[in-house]
């Protein structure tokens, strides 16, 4: 049963959108560094207090501010998959599924993406940021293939981070969907070979 979000959580989640899109439109527009937290706060009409209260990382956190998200749904993915699916073909199946694999179709829209990803290589702290969140991400995952019954420690580490590696390896490929599906590939003969 989904639960009932309330009209607080609500305006909470909105105004954090509103955050969020109006960084990046500024980012975009003038660049990572020529923009301050008060005109972020300004564009979308709350304080720099509310901003802070929403990303107390500031600007590199106004970036990635569907990370805490997406861990959750990539830890879900290996807790709630069915229970005839594999742990790999969980994760291949949920990674798939991301813009960064799947470019989308609109000219504006693929131009905006390369834009995004070059603000993420391209600046220091952005970049800072985006590793600490794949490291975070790694070591949810982590703990989540390390439920696993029967699954060594080490094992779940290696694991998760040739996940992680590959889909960020998969990101910089001509075709990445293309090229995470030989990744997966790989990693489901040598997890099967282990596990199953």
């Amino acid at each position: 049963m989904t639960p009932v979000v309330g009209r607080r959580e609500r305006k909470k989640a909105a105004t954090r959108r509103a955050l969020a899109d109006a960084a990046l439109e500024l980012f975009l527009a003038r660049g990572y560094e020529d923009v301050t937290v008060a005109e972020i706060a300004a564009a979308a009409d709350v304080s720099v207090t509310t901003l802070f209260n929403h990303f107390p990382g500031g600007k590199p956190a106004l970036v990635f501010d569907e990370a805490q998200a997406r861990q959750e749904a990539l830890v879900a993915a290996v807790r709630d998959r069915p229970a005839d699916t594999g742990l790999v073909a969980a994760l291949h199946a949920h990674l798939r599924r991301s813009r960064a694999l799947s470019p989308p179709a609109e000219p504006a829209e693929r131009e905006r993406m390369e834009r995004f990803l070059a603000l993420v290589r391209g600046n220091r702290p952005v970049a800072e940021a985006h590793r600490a969140m794949w490291a975070s991400q790694e070591v949810a995952l982590t703990a989540a293939i390390a439920e696993e019954p029967g699954t060594d420690p080490e094992a779940a580490a290696a694991l998760a981070r040739l996940v992680l590696d590959g889909y960020v390896h998969a990101e910089g490929r001509p075709d990445p969907a293309a090229a995470f599906d030989v990744v997966m590939r790989l990693l489901a003969g040598g997890w099967d070979a282990m596990y199953l």
